[in-house]
């Protein structure tokens, strides 16, 4: 008689008990996609970062390796400000990298099929993926908009006082340089003093000054660039109307244009941070200056920062739909989707003088484009389990 309530409580007892282990195996779950995402968004970032910061290396840092006299302390710290810069970029496309080839490697191994048969649903097993992409977002915000353009406007001051001070080895000793309408030659250089000096000046073509001087000194301007030359006990010719004629005195300032321009103080709007764009939308309006371009970057820096979110939405139904374990097809989607997303900053970028066209909204279209796919490729996968 006993029988029956024994075994009502017993079933009691297992349904209370599966519903408690059901919080616990989410957990379990939960944990281990974060892990996964993780651990390949850790290598995605590491390959992409590397690679874009070769690609600076090329374009900036070759003229600091050319200069015999950086150290190797100088090149690192030079390195090290390009970091934050390329990190920003390296960011969102790591989270797109790491979304598709986490989950369709999952789905490849049939994992997905086991979560669903457990009764989780797609939505609810990458909640954590998601919060990890949120969290990104604000991360990419810090270094797009504020820690990225100081450092590379820092790298770009250290890159010009290095070759600044070492201006003179452009002349090199014992060859010709031509800087513009003027050709110089050194026969010795120790830093800014030269000895036997020829200077010859052009015009259409044709030679209209010969200079020779034993000694002369480089003079620079407020930058630290190269301006003049300071000749001493100078001799030559100049074409006059009736022939050449002889010239000398013991000192004779020579101007020199196109050795090597100085870069403005004030940083291009691509370079500056969101505190100083908002400072110069700021300051144009009480010029009453066109503000567009000021707010293209703005919105430029906004929008790419929540790039994170929309990648990763997108990134994890895609990677499912792909059902691969092969790295290349993960990283061929995500250089296509990069591709589609950039193709709407250069778009934006190009109208930044047509304010009626209002240009910087169209930063966000890829965006709302991408969370819009991505939530409903998710919706539609749960549908299908």
């Amino acid at each position: 008689m006993h029988a029956g309530p024994r075994s009502g409580q017993g079933s009691g007892s297992g349904r209370v008990s599966g519903r408690a282990s059901r919080p616990r195996r989410l957990k379990t779950l939960h944990l281990y996609l974060l892990r996964q995402v993780a651990a390949t968004l850790v290598v995605t970032v590491g390959v992409f970062a590397f690679v874009l910061l070769l690609g600076n290396v090329l374009k900036d840092v070759l003229d600091l390796l050319a200069s015999p006299k950086v150290s190797p302390g100088l090149l690192l710290k030079a390195l090290g400000l390009l970091v934050p810069f390329v990190l920003s970029f390296a960011l969102p496309i790591g989270m797109l990298t790491a979304s598709l080839l986490t989950f369709g490697r999952l789905s490849a191994d049939q994992e997905l099929t086991a979560i669903r048969a457990g009764g989780i649903s797609l939505a609810s097993a990458i909640v954590p993926v998601i919060a990890l992409s949120v969290v990104l977002c604000g991360v990419c915000f810090w270094f797009v908009g504020d820690v990225g353009p100081r450092s590379r406007v820092a790298f770009k001051g250290l890159r010009d006082s290095v070759l600044r001070s070492q201006a003179t080895l452009a002349l090199g000793e014992g060859r010709y340089l031509e800087l513009g309408s003027v050709t110089l030659y050194a026969r010795k250089v120790d830093g800014d003093l030269l000895k036997d000096v020829r200077i010859f000046a052009f015009t259409n073509g044709a030679c209209y000054l010969d200079l020779f001087a034993p000694e002369a000194e480089l003079r620079r301007d407020s930058n630290r660039f190269p301006a003049a030359l300071s000749l001493r006990n100078f001799q030559g010719l100049v074409q006059m109307a009736g022939g050449w004629q002889g010239i000398s005195a013991e000192e004779r300032i020579e101007p020199i244009a196109n050795f090597r321009p100085a870069r403005s103080d004030s940083p291009k709007l691509s370079e500056m941070s969101m505190g100083q764009l908002l400072q110069e939308r700021s300051k144009r309006r009480t010029e009453g200056i066109d503000v567009t371009p000021v707010e293209v970057q703005i919105h430029r820096q906004a929008s790419f920062s929540f790039a994170c979110l929309g990648f990763t939405l997108v990134g994890i139904p895609l990677g499912i739909r792909a059902h691969r374990r092969e790295t290349n097809i993960g990283v061929a989607m995500a250089l296509v989707l990069l591709l589609l997303y950039y193709s709407f900053i250069i778009v934006a970028q190009s109208l930044d003088t047509k304010p009626h066209l209002y240009p910087q909204y169209l930063l966000w279209i890829p965006n709302l484009l991408f969370q819009a796919v991505g939530v409903a490729l998710i919706r539609r996968a749960d549908g299908r389990a």
